[in-house]
């Protein structure tokens, strides 16, 4: 199966596409009889187009049994319902304008909406294709301007992307250095390079303005690079610049000077004059070497009139958009050393993944502000998005000219806004994960060959998982082709989708599952852990009631970290739960380290709770269902209530691996809520709140959580979080500084992890941390 992206050599599809395109057209053009409202960026040589489509999709829903009158006690706690769900989804695809007939023609014959009557289009080409698109679709063609559309477009990526914007390095081992994203992205400046170049002052959201620019740009590139090397086309231009050596074409300082001018603190290797040599040389030069003295010259043209703007307006960050960059790493690295020099080191040269989509985006947000797209957040569904210069000119020029000229780029709707933890110590500098794959080639073999090798695994229990579906097997498959090409992209350019983190394979490996219909592979695998482990509940209580306060705190945690060992996630536990059905709670316990663990403050946390007031709220990250939740996480809680403490429990808002949903968790909490009175009356007095996470992620990111989970910790003043779990505690949040007392605490089910920490498998983290003041 090809890949979304222009990887792939499948072929089939509608007979009227271009026989050049060599991707099915329903792989580019997704869900288009869904599609509700369109828009469109022409540029000079690339068409954006944007639509918002419905996508339907299986999930898979729990409610509890009606009890009356029955007997309860072989039971499980809840029944599983697969339901059809409708949500929303942009998609963004780009191609060359070589194609606009025949992608108009299969848009016109596949687009069943008929209510969409006016297109917002962008761009030149909004004017120069505007009676082909209106003739071919029927659509009366509404022209937006560039600059409003470029700057929402923007806005919309910065706000909803984590990993949209990178500095570019060259000499570091990461060429692409993804930035945290700040939660006040303004000022900042936007130099669009497109024929030539605007440079925009974006001040808010609605306050910008173009405040400079210049006709030396993409377009004076292209042409006198045209003159100079008869080459015609664009990226066969930068093909040539990127073998090219510039020295045999530039005057360098070093040939006026004899070597570096140390007055004025100059390198004898800086550009004195581009082309210089070319008016004493009595020679040719080659098509290389004058295609980069040229993407020189015009790059740092730009870098230092983009810096002058920048300095001149007291700016410190400059996103560079338009075609004129395309990914180019030579384009890139010019512009990124010409800001450098200019400013010395002042300003930060700045690119955004999807720069290419930016005036498609804003089109297509100005055709949808009745539905108001901007209350909403989005995320990138890496499912169905081609990872970052997946078509660039120099990247296996082989699969470039096979594979066609298709990019594509998907965000879903996230029904709850997500905002960021109040009580980050810094959000600006939060990072959620602990190790950057990108950086770290080590780590970032093992763990790719870790999901390599769970692959089958997973297809096992996604199958499984319905049995009842005739078509089960096939959509396996399909979902095991998907992530395995997305595994070996990564291999190749593990900055495709932004920094490359545990988080980010896990994620992806979730988007490709619901791709496929598999929307919670162990629903009935939590649904018999709940089951049994609600049985064991009132045991395990009175058996740590029974116990002094000093004891019962050790057995509390340890019951805390026994419980964590539960997760289906982790190969090596996964493998003792498929051997040995009899593995429970009490041969978790055993599975422990012993004190001292590998990370170890519970003597400090002890000393907390003898010596310190109650606090006031905790907010509680839970991790997996059964155990851990049941027979780990709520002994804990209870005890927490008991000491005078309110507790939030937090859960995730959509099923990831065996992780517990807030669906989940109501039902669980109401029926321990029977069987203990302590939970019971925390319920009825709002002292136990369950909320949910606004996440579907064995992983945690602090700065995208539901709205009303951050309005809740502000309101109960909560001043202490706890966050339990492998996923949320060592892969994200292991570094994560909280304004107020944490307690972080994991089992580490993972050999090489454990290795890599200092450790062996099944060692503890215990970690407590109190805010320097």
């Amino acid at each position: 199966m090809a890949e979304r992206g222009g990887r792939g050599t499948s072929s089939g599809g509608d007979s009227s596409l271009d026989k050049s395109i060599t991707l099915p057209p329903d792989e580019i053009f997704r869900n288009l009889e869904n599609a509700k409202c369109f828009a469109i960026d022409i540029g000079g040589s690339l068409t954006k187009l944007a639509y918002y489509s419905t996508v339907q999709h299986k999930v898979a829903r729990v409610r509890s049994f009606d009890h009356s009158g029955k007997d309860i006690e072989h039971e499980s706690p809840y029944e599983i319902t697969v339901q059809e769900e409708i949500t929303a989804r942009l998609h963004f695809i780009k191609f060359e304008n070589t194609y606009i007939e025949t992608c108009l023609d299969f848009i016109k014959d596949h687009l069943v909406n008929t209510e969409t009557k006016v297109l917002k289009a962008t761009g030149g080409g909004a004017y120069k294709f505007k009676d082909l698109i209106e003739k071919k679709l029927g659509l009366k063609v509404d022209k937006e301007d560039v600059m409003t559309c470029l700057i929402k477009g923007c806005n919309f990526v910065l706000k909803n992307i984590p990993h949209e914007v990178f500095a570019y390095q060259k000499d570091s081992d990461t060429e692409f250095r993804f930035q945290t994203n700040h939660p006040n992205i303004f000022p900042y400046l936007l130099v669009n390079i497109g024929s030539g170049v605007s440079i925009v002052k974006v001040e808010t959201g609605d306050k910008f303005e173009w405040i400079g620019g210049s006709s030396i740009g993409g377009g004076t590139f292209w042409g006198l690079g045209a003159l100079l090397t008869k080459t015609k086309k664009f990226d066969e231009l930068l093909q040539l610049a990127s073998k090219g050596q510039h020295t045999n074409v530039d005057m360098l300082v070093k040939d006026v000077y004899g070597g570096a001018y140390q007055t004025l603190g100059l390198s004898g290797n800086l550009i004195a004059s581009s082309f210089g040599k070319s008016a004493t040389a009595d020679k040719e030069f080659s098509k290389d070497d004058m295609a980069k003295s040229l993407l020189h010259m015009i790059s740092n043209d730009i870098g230092q009139l983009a810096c002058l703007y920048a300095k001149l307006h007291n700016l410190h960050k400059i996103y560079f958009g338009g075609f004129f960059i395309r990914g180019h790493p030579v384009t890139m690295r010019t512009i990124t050393y010409s800001i450098n020099f200019f400013s010395k080191g002042e300003v930060q040269a700045l690119f955004l993944r999807h720069e290419g989509y930016l005036g498609a985006i804003g089109a297509f947000l100005k055709g949808a502000e009745q539905d108001n797209p901007n209350e909403y957040s989005w995320g990138e569904n890496y499912a169905g998005s081609s990872g970052l210069m997946s078509t660039s000119p120099d990247l296996c020029p082989m699969q470039r000219a096979r594979s066609g000229t298709f990019d594509m780029f998907e965000m879903d709707r996230l029904e709850r806004p997500l905002v960021n933890l109040p009580l980050l110590k810094d959000p600006s500098t939060y990072i959620p994960d602990t190790v950057d794959l990108t950086d770290d080639a080590m780590a970032r073999k093992y763990w790719l060959t870790c999901f390599e090798e769970a692959l089958d695994g997973v297809v096992k229990r996604a199958v499984a998982s319905q049995p009842d579906s005739i078509d089960a097997a096939e959509r396996a498959e399909k979902f095991r082709q998907k992530y395995w090409n997305k595994l070996q992209t990564l291999r190749q350019q593990p900055f495709a989708y932004g920094t490359l983190t545990v988080r980010s394979l896990l994620d992806t490996r979730e988007h490709c599952l619901n791709e496929f219909n598999f929307p919670d592979p162990y629903s009935k695998v939590k649904q018999k852990e709940n089951g049994i482990a609600l049985k064991c509940f009132p045991s395990v209580i009175e058996s740590l009631d029974s116990l002094g306060w000093e004891e019962r705190q050790f057995a509390l945690v340890k019951g805390l970290l026994a419980g964590n060992v539960f997760d289906w996630g982790a190969k090596a536990v996964s493998e003792v739960l498929e051997s040995e059905p009899q593995f429970g709670f009490e041969e978790a316990k055993e599975k422990l380290q012993e004190r001292p663990w590998l990370e170890d403050s519970y003597g400090e946390w002890i000393q907390r709770l003898k010596e310190g007031p109650p606090h006031k709220c905790a907010l509680i990250f839970a991790d997996n269902s059964g155990i851990d939740i049941i027979l780990g996480v709520f002994p804990f809680v209870r005890e927490l209530l008991s000491r005078g403490t309110e507790v939030i429990l937090a859960c995730n808002s959509g099923p990831a691996l065996n992780d517990v949903t807030y669906s989940e968790s109501l039902i669980v909490t109401e029926r321990i809520a029977a069987m203990d009175p302590i939970i019971q009356s925390a319920l009825t007095e709002e002292r136990l709140l369950l909320v949910q996470t606004g996440s579907s992620s064995p992983c945690l990111d602090l700065s995208r959580l539901d709205k009303g989970l951050a309005l809740l910790v502000r309101e109960r003043k909560t001043d202490l979080v706890i966050i339990e779990g492998m996923g949320r505690a060592i892969h994200t949040n292991y570094y994560a500084a909280l304004q107020c007392e944490s307690l972080k605490l994991a089992v580490i089910k993972n050999s090489w992890l454990a290795d890599r920490l200092g450790g062996k498998i099944f060692s503890v983290i215990f970690k407590y941390e109190v805010p320097h003041k």
